[in-house]
């Protein structure tokens, strides 16, 4: 990859960065907090690549701009759990995330071992 083209990735995420943090500034007070908690939570479990990770973060905004839009309250948003919707939400960019990769690989291993202990006691 060229020096060109990263350079033009980093600032085209970082454009889209601000872009993102200035849809959320604009924000009811209450909906801008619940979208700075999200966004501090879905940090550590999200996306670790910058366009996957931009597209999460527009997606929330696109979320609040239309519940604030619409009068909607954030608990009525976000439920009686913000874990379990932070969780929800994440799933649709699971991908590229390093906690989805370590769930895969401690799947795998599991499928692994079960099928040596299964092939282990036919023999």
């Amino acid at each position: 990859m060229s020096i060109s083209r990263i350079a033009a990735t980093v600032i085209g995420d970082k454009r889209r960065w601000r872009a993102y943090k200035a849809r959320t500034s604009r924000l009811p007070e209450s909906h801008r907090a619940a979208v700075e908690a999200l966004e501090r939570y879905v940090m550590y479990f999200g996306p670790a690549d910058g366009g996957s990770a931009a597209t999460m973060f527009e997606d929330l905004a696109d979320l609040f701009e239309q519940a604030a839009a619409d009068g909607t309250p954030v608990r009525v948003i976000v439920g009686e759990d913000p874990v379990d919707f932070a969780e929800v939400f994440l799933q649709n960019y699971a991908k590229g995330g390093w906690v989805s990769r370590e769930r895969e690989r401690l799947t795998a291993a599991i499928e692994r071992a079960e099928r040596e202990a299964d092939g282990g006691a036919r023999s």
